[in-house]
């Protein structure tokens, strides 16, 4: 399986369909022309697409005020399946596969889940079904389920964070999974009415929003027993807040992809603590280490974290090199985070060697959005940076060069990277400079650009 994101451009799906070279795709119908207006050699031999209205229940369309057609036939003349595709009623009805037909391993590929990693445009994280059970199993055991657990999942289930909570970990936990299409607090609302979740996973501003709009409209949170956040940094505030309102614990994990992705979390108990990211999980060794020398650092002190575990990916996707890199000849996971462990070992993240930009849970590769606003012509240079913002993750900045005689327009500018890339990729602000900082090799320094940006006060919030 390969997860997209259905919001993604034409221009971003084709590389990875490029590179991980699909023969099926299923796809949202109303999206369908990113995929079957692919060039012949990358584009898939079988195309099937799902109408998201004619698969909904009878009783949601009713209250949605949809169109009620009894009739599959009348349902699709309706609404008319994308051009190019085979509807997904039809796939259904094929036969089903022999018994005899070869069952993977635990050590097969389950998943290509696409990551910017550390650098550079988006690489296939090859995750095998060991790595996916052992991590579900993991966080099963964290948990320790009662047999009422009711599991809201909030994240797009295409994220390594939100596939994992939202499908392995729920399956194996028994729970009731609620599904929501976005991060929208009238339905997020309006379902806790009816089934209020024990488990919610998201992200700091999404709990933000949660409790204000639920202080507004006067509606408890109470019950909510577990909020696991990750992603991003979790701040104690709000963490404080939280736990007063839902009478609930509030947590902090930390994970990567390349990790099926959990990889630490707080307890879910009085010994949780706010600012940190936890211990380790079940089964999973860690490692504190000069990041230039590969030795271990004094305890307390500050170095790359390392990971090594039955989660611990399979590498990257036709890309020696880079899993090279990234794994070392023992089998270490460089994770590419500085951390420190306190002394009760947990740990605690400091800052990131990798120069990835972490924005509403997602990773934005710098590389990618500083190459679509180069490509127009009043741009002569650009760098791309996270600058952090006070609820956690960071806001996308790029700082940019006017080529010779041009001046940048903002609007215009962010109008032609939305035509490139996703929208959360899009920067918030740009800011106009002179030049950019280089090394003596005149390769851009973002971490001096960052530096200089937050340096100006533009950003204070």
């Amino acid at each position: 399986v390969v997860e997209h994101n259905p919001l993604y451009t034409g221009a971003e799906l084709r590389h990875m369909f490029e590179d991980h070279g699909a023969k099926v795709a299923i796809v949202w119908d109303k999206i369908a022309s990113h995929i079957t207006g692919l060039p012949a050699d990358i584009r898939p031999n079988h195309i099937y697409s799902v109408n998201m209205i004619s698969a909904m229940p009878a009783l949601m369309r009713t209250a949605l005020k949809l169109p009620l057609k009894s009739a599959r036939a009348s349902r699709e003349k309706l609404t008319g399946p994308a051009p190019g595709t085979v509807p997904w009623a039809q796939l259904v009805k094929s036969e089903r596969i022999d018994p005899s037909h070869r069952r993977p391993t635990a050590h097969d590929i389950a998943l290509l889940q696409y990551t910017s990693g550390t650098t550079g445009l988006p690489k296939g994280v090859m995750l095998t079904h060991r790595n996916l059970e052992s991590n579900g199993r993991m966080g099963e055991a964290w948990i320790n389920p009662g047999d009422d657990e009711v599991i809201y999942s909030v994240l797009p289930l295409f994220h390594a964070y939100g596939m994992t909570l939202g499908v392995t970990i729920a399956s194996l936990c028994r729970a009731r999974l609620v599904l929501f299409p976005t991060v929208d607090m009238d339905l997020i609302l309006k379902a806790m009415k009816k089934t209020r979740p024990t488990i919610l996973p998201a992200v700091p501003p999404v709990y933000r929003r949660l409790m204000d709009e639920a202080k507004k409209r006067g509606v408890s949170l109470e019950g909510i027993r577990y909020a696991v956040s990750g992603a991003m940094n979790l701040p104690p505030e709000l963490v404080a807040e939280w736990e007063e309102a839902s009478g609930g614990f509030m947590v902090e994990g930390y994970g990567l992809t390349e990790c099926a992705p959990l990889v630490s979390c707080n307890p879910l108990n009085d010994t949780r603590r706010a600012g940190f990211i936890g211990v380790p999980f079940p089964s999973t060794d860690i490692r504190v280490v000069d990041p230039e020398t590969g030795e271990d650092v004094p305890d307390g002190e500050e170095g790359e974290l390392w990971v090594k575990g039955p989660q611990r990916f399979a590498g990257y996707w036709k890309r020696e090199d880079e899993t090279a890199k990234t794994i070392t000849p023992e089998g270490w996971l460089r994770t590419g985070d500085i951390v420190r462990l306190d002394e009760d070992y947990f740990i605690q993240i400091v800052d990131r060697i990798k120069e990835v930009i972490i924005t509403g849970g997602f990773n934005v590769s710098p590389t990618e959005v500083e190459v679509a606003l180069k490509q127009h012509d009043m741009v002569a240079d650009a760098a791309v940076v996270g600058i952090p913002l006070p609820a956690g993750g960071e806001m996308v900045v790029a700082a940019v060069v006017p080529a010779p005689g041009r001046v940048v327009q903002e609007h215009t500018l962010r109008e032609h990277c939305y035509s490139k890339v996703t929208r959360y990729k899009v920067p918030r602000r740009i800011v106009v400079v002179d030049d950019l900082p280089r090394s003596m090799l005149g390769k851009v320094l973002r971490r001096k650009v960052r530096e200089q940006l937050i340096a100006s006060g533009e950003f204070d919030q």
